[in-house]
């Protein structure tokens, strides 16, 4: 029997195990280990509270932890309770997709004054994560800039615009939920350093912002014009989903106010190249006119035009890229922010022949770096079960000389959450959320949830 250990039990992770436990040709089974007390990873802590619906991904999430040969062991934290020579000990092959957990910075003067922070800790913030419940965001700002034009920087965007009525109906941290509800935010604005065809957001999330109950959406129509270079590009590539975002933001292009009490404001071709203080934080975003060259891979670049403006905001959000955190003992790329890997095996990047470390593989962001949707790490997760399956067939695994792992993790960890623990606290969850017309009341403290798989249990 094959034994396969997950570290990360996101949505790579859990793409992984059914992929694994799907096939019929190899006996296996396959442990997901998880640092949080919950799995799902950022279809919990990500996913907007708004956005319901895609969180309906978990139902094949559960799917897969009913299967025969599966086990999930959260609150557990592999390199804490467990070192990487004890999953050596225990597993023929050992796979991480641990994501992207850090967010890259702007590098500009001003950045680390109070009133600039990250848009995953915001996202963290309104979404409970553990980590994150305790943040404080001054939302009595009135100007704030939201830095970046993926998806991540729209859902930032689009939460400070919510009415309280709209995010009351959602599962929004009850603590993020108080504080929004007396905010003081009048205006948004969302920053892209190229132009719209090069923005990362998918048109379903831009269209999104044109419907807002809160606020108008606005963008400048030279700003949202084709410059010749991308005109050129996109009649290369003739990609429909570039032309139906464009149509979109053409749209909000010199749409006039409505009288709703925010504006949410696109902007295009400006870069933040310093944010000045008053008052001890965050009041001015000095911004950088730009124009778009083309690079020497052929990639359409910004490029500053030498003209500037000053943009009065309060509070700034950076949601500018994402990165990768090295796991001791295994090789890192720090340029990329990823573990080394070909088709998802962890390759010894120090040697010429970057030969492939035997039984250990990499799956999802922390694979090949943050792109993409949900949706994307499916079949990032089925190359790296064949590369697996395949080396398994071949005999090129590790030797476990140890038993099975869960009596030394319950030793090293007494407070192991197991998947029926699992079910019972997202149980309590829903059963709070129920008589306020909720999906559910998220416990935000790993306390509060250990107490409240306790409290099922007497």
């Amino acid at each position: 029997m094959l034994r396969i250990a997950i570290v990360g039990a996101g949505p790579t992770g859990f793409f992984l195990a059914e992929k694994l436990l799907g096939q019929d040709t190899t006996p296996l089974a396959v442990d997901l280990f998880e640092r949080l007390p919950t799995p799902y990873g950022l279809v919990r802590y990500g996913v907007a509270p708004d956005h319901e619906k895609i969180r309906n991904v978990t139902r094949s999430f559960d799917k897969v932890a009913a299967r025969t040969g599966f086990r999930f062991f959260g609150n557990t934290d592999v390199g804490r309770h467990l070192s990487l020579d004890d999953l050596r000990q225990c597993y023929h092959q050992i796979c991480f997709t641990t994501g992207a957990q850090t967010d890259r910075h702007m590098g500009i003067p001003g950045e680390d004054l109070p009133g600039s922070h990250a848009a995953t800790e915001f996202v963290a913030w309104y979404n409970g994560h553990p980590d994150y419940c305790d943040r404080v965001f001054d939302l009595s700002a009135e100007r704030v800039a939201v830095v970046g034009v993926g998806n991540v920087a729209i859902d930032v965007a689009r939460m400070l615009c919510r009415t309280p009525e709209e995010l009351a109906t959602t599962d929004i941290a009850d603590h993020a939920l108080e504080a929004l509800r007396t905010s003081r935010v009048r205006e948004v604005y969302l920053l892209g350093r190229r132009g719209p065809a090069q923005a990362a957001f998918t048109n379903p999330e831009v269209k999104e912002l044109g419907e807002l109950a809160g606020a108008d959406v606005t963008a400048r129509p030279e700003e949202v014009a084709l410059d010749p270079l991308s005109a050129a590009m996109l009649a290369r590539e003739d990609d429909p989903s570039t032309r139906k975002k464009l149509d979109i933001l053409a749209g909000y292009a010199g749409r006039e106010r409505s009288g709703k009490p925010r504006l949410l404001a696109i902007r295009f071709l400006v870069s933040p190249v310093e944010l000045l203080a008053r008052d001890g934080r965050v009041g001015v975003m000095r911004l950088a006119r730009n124009r778009l060259a083309e690079g020497v891979d052929g990639e359409l670049k910004a490029q500053p035009t030498g003209e500037t403006e000053e943009l009065p905001v309060e509070l700034v959000f950076r949601s500018v890229g994402y990165r990768g955190i090295a796991v001791p003992g295994l090789p890192f790329d720090e340029k990329r922010g990823i573990i080394p890997n070909q088709s998802g095996r962890v390759v010894d990047i120090l040697t010429p022949e970057r030969a492939p470390l035997t039984g250990f593989y990499v799956s999802g962001w922390i694979k090949r770096g943050p792109s993409g949707v949900i949706g994307t790490n499916k079949p990032d997760a089925a190359e790296t079960a064949e590369a697996m399956l395949a080396d398994a067939g071949a005999g090129q695994t590790l030797s476990p000389t140890g038993e099975d792992i869960e009596p030394l993790l319950r030793q090293r960890q007494p407070e192991l959450v197991t998947w029926s623990d699992w079910v019972k606290l997202a149980a309590g969850e829903t059963a709070r959320g129920k008589p306020l017309g909720r999906p559910r009341v998220k416990h935000t403290r790993i306390a509060e949830m250990l107490a409240a798989i306790r409290s099922t249990e007497d």
